[in-house]
């Protein structure tokens, strides 16, 4: 399966798992009934998204934000390093964050005054983060245990 072929599924998945709404039952959010996704901890994070208005494109924008890209097309338009980042930055978002990922970086890179290719953000992304567990803190996952 290719990253994008991954990353549309994941998104499909996504989409099911939203079209489990149910209404409130004098709650003040929809009630799920999820399979791969915790999709009320996704809505409380993305607060740009509308649980009345949740489509498939929407869907896709939450999975590339996972992924490390801005929006949906970005991560079409991706080389294959920049894919491969991405799949490794959603499969690890249990040991890393986006948003942490992407200060360490930019820390990083204005510190050392370079901007590190997609390989080179690869070497890093597994020496201090997956390798090293250097940080040991969780990051908030999505993804529901098992999937």
């Amino acid at each position: 399966m290719t990253p994008i072929d991954y990353f549309k599924l994941q998104a499909k998945n996504l989409f099911k798992d939203y079209k489990t709404q149910t209404p409130p039952t004098g709650e003040e959010y929809y009630e799920y009934h999820p399979k791969y996704f915790d999709i009320l901890g996704i809505f409380l994070a993305f607060t740009d998204l509308d649980e009345e208005d949740f489509t498939l494109m929407k869907a896709q924008h939450v999975i590339a934000r996972l992924a490390g890209f801005y929006k949906w097309t970005d991560m079409l338009k991706a080389d294959p390093a920049e894919l491969e980042l991405g799949k490794l930055l959603f499969d690890n978002q249990d040991k890393l964050s986006i948003d942490d990922w992407e200060i360490y970086m930019s820390i990083n890179e204005r510190e050392y005054n370079i901007i590190y290719t997609p390989e080179q953000k690869i070497e890093i992304l597994r020496v201090v983060y997956l390798d090293g567990d250097a940080y040991g803190e969780s990051a908030q996952d999505f993804r529901l245990p098992g999937k």
